[in-house]
């Protein structure tokens, strides 16, 4: 899918000029000040990370793309790239130069400028930490890469502020989808200063399990932010998340209500994500690094129970969007012939035949669908002479645990921060900051330059589609399901919430409408009395 609103053709010139499209702004919607208020939401209990250089969890982007803005956010009914604090930008004819243009007056929530300066710092600071898991999305830009792996300069990283409006970015080589990843929080303006913002919203308070949110009058575009505040509330109870919802106490219930319980279906928002749940092997072991072995396991798993209850089961690791190539992914199994795979395995690196083979599979111990699937490749390479243990650790734990867990193979889900699959097979890219399974091709790695330099998005896709196959072939990542995103909100009182493939809806174009709800809400909910 093509992100870009003008088509790639009009980069013939030798120079283009972009002036930025707003988001719709609710101009031919009649909004009532007086019914607008507090925006209740209610999800499951979690440890949210509120630092936008280190937070890893789309829970988390959700607010931090309230908190802090960049030159860019997301449509709330696209997921495409528009203007934030960026006004307009230009590209030099070999497209490797952009020069953006600030909006002017735009000031952080204290009242401190937000300058071309303050993204250049603040994109330097993001290279500079050694936590930022998302700060190799800016490795295009030339001497990034080698700056955030220390063997580069600060001052080498090739972006300038020449004036206070004026902020220029020398990559690597042409990255048509640069707006769309500068969308992400890692890439928002932000201060060096504690509790200071550049977004809609300012942190009022986070504790006993609650995050408040108020209105920054300081925004740039605060006219246009119709609700005083969000307040966030962590429940993890299921059948009292749907209550909270039929009495009126939510206006949005995140994930983990009781759907049987929720007495308007309407309200039950359902729909395809950009994202995708699956294994990785972490090259931790001599065996296991090795590809014929793990295609030796490959052909040796049992799909149908794998996926079994999922709503849409996946062969492949990128959701298909509109124009990618087909790519071969993994459906059938046999085990005999997974036998003979593997004894070839043995043979051609000189291990014994009846050598047990240990591998080790991380999951969450609050997951039982995790421990079970667990068993199940257990029993599935056990044929194989392979000797499967299980460790496990708190979810909450668990992705800040794989760099330093000595592991074979890992359960992750990915929700893709832009349309473009580069958001997926940049995972597996050599030295990416999130390749967390250091995995290495430098055929793969070719075919994503060659992918970022493409003329047409035909043949963007088509490296792409190609990298991807490499992945699957040599057996580093067990495809399981295609995300489904399921929320409760009645679309027909709140206003500005659209279905979306990113699941992100931005609080700032949340509005309540001037509507009756479909179904009374006949349930009264009575505070206990202390």
């Amino acid at each position: 899918m093509n992100r870009r609103k003008l088509p790639l053709l009009l980069f013939a010139s030798a120079l283009l000029s972009v002036n930025i499209l707003s988001a719709e702004d609710n101009s031919t919607t009649t909004i009532n000040p007086s019914i607008q208020r507090v925006f209740q939401v209610y999800t499951p209990g979690w440890d949210y990370d509120l630092n936008p250089q280190t937070a890893q969890y789309a829970s988390e982007a959700q607010i931090l793309n309230s908190l802090y803005e960049g030159l860019f956010c997301y449509n709330p009914m696209t997921s495409e790239a528009i203007g934030a604090y960026c006004k307009s930008y230009k590209l030099s004819r070999d497209k490797k130069r952009w020069t953006f243009t600030i909006r002017e007056g735009a000031v952080f929530s204290n009242g401190d400028p937000i300058t071309a300066e303050t993204f250049k710092e603040s994109w330097l600071n993001l290279l500079a930490n050694p936590d930022a898991e998302f700060a190799s999305f800016a490795d295009c830009i030339q001497g990034a890469k080698a700056f955030r792996s220390g063997n580069g300069k600060r001052e080498d990283v090739r972006i300038s502020a020449p004036d206070s409006s004026t902020l220029v970015v020398h990559l690597t080589e042409p990255s048509e989808h640069l707006p769309q990843i500068l969308c992400h929080h890692s890439f928002a303006a932000i201060s060096t200063k504690e509790n200071v913002y550049s977004g809609p919203f300012i942190l009022e308070s986070y504790k006993d399990n609650t995050i408040v949110l108020t209105k920054n009058e300081n925004y740039i575009d605060k006219d246009k932010v119709h609700i005083p505040g969000v307040t966030i509330t962590m429940i993890d109870n299921a059948d009292e998340l749907s209550h909270k919802f039929n009495t009126g106490q939510a206006d949005w219930v995140m994930k983990n209500a009781n759907y049987d319980k929720i007495i308007d279906k309407d309200a039950i928002q359902i729909f395809a994500q950009f994202g995708t749940q699956y294994y990785f092997f972490k090259m931790n072991s001599e065996i296991w690094s090795k590809k014929e072995f793990r295609r030796a396991l490959i052909e040796a798993i049992p799909y149908n129970k794998l996926r079994d209850g999922f709503y849409l089961p996946a062969s492949t690791l990128v959701y298909p969007l509109s124009g990618y190539p087909t790519v071969i992914g993994y459906n059938d199994y046999d085990t005999e012939d997974a036998i003979i795979m593997m004894n070839q395995a043995r043979k051609k690196y000189n291990i014994p035949q009846d050598l047990k083979l240990p591998l080790v599979i991380a999951v969450s111990s609050e997951s039982l669908w995790e421990m079970q699937s667990a068993i199940i490749l257990k029993n599935a390479w056990k044929p194989l002479g392979v000797e499967v243990s299980i460790q496990s650790t708190q979810n909450s734990r668990y992705i800040a645990s794989i760099p330093n867990w000595k592991a074979d193979i890992f359960h992750y889900g990915w929700i893709g921060d832009y349309a473009d699959p580069l958001a997926f097979l940049e995972l597996f890219r050599t030295g990416s900051s999130l390749n967390t399974g250091l995995y290495s091709n430098p055929e793969y790695d070719k075919l994503l330059e060659k992918a970022a330099s493409a003329e047409t998005v035909q043949e963007h896709y088509r490296y792409q589609a190609r990298a991807e196959q490499i992945l699957l072939d040599e057996g580093e990542v067990i495809p399981l399901a295609y995300f489904i995103s399921s929320n409760v909100l009645d679309a027909n009182l709140i206003g500005g919430w659209y279905k979306n493939s990113m699941d992100i809806h931005p609080f700032k174009y949340i509005y309540f409408q001037d509507k009756k709800s479909r179904i009374p809400n006949f349930v009264h909910y009575q505070e206990d009395q202390k």
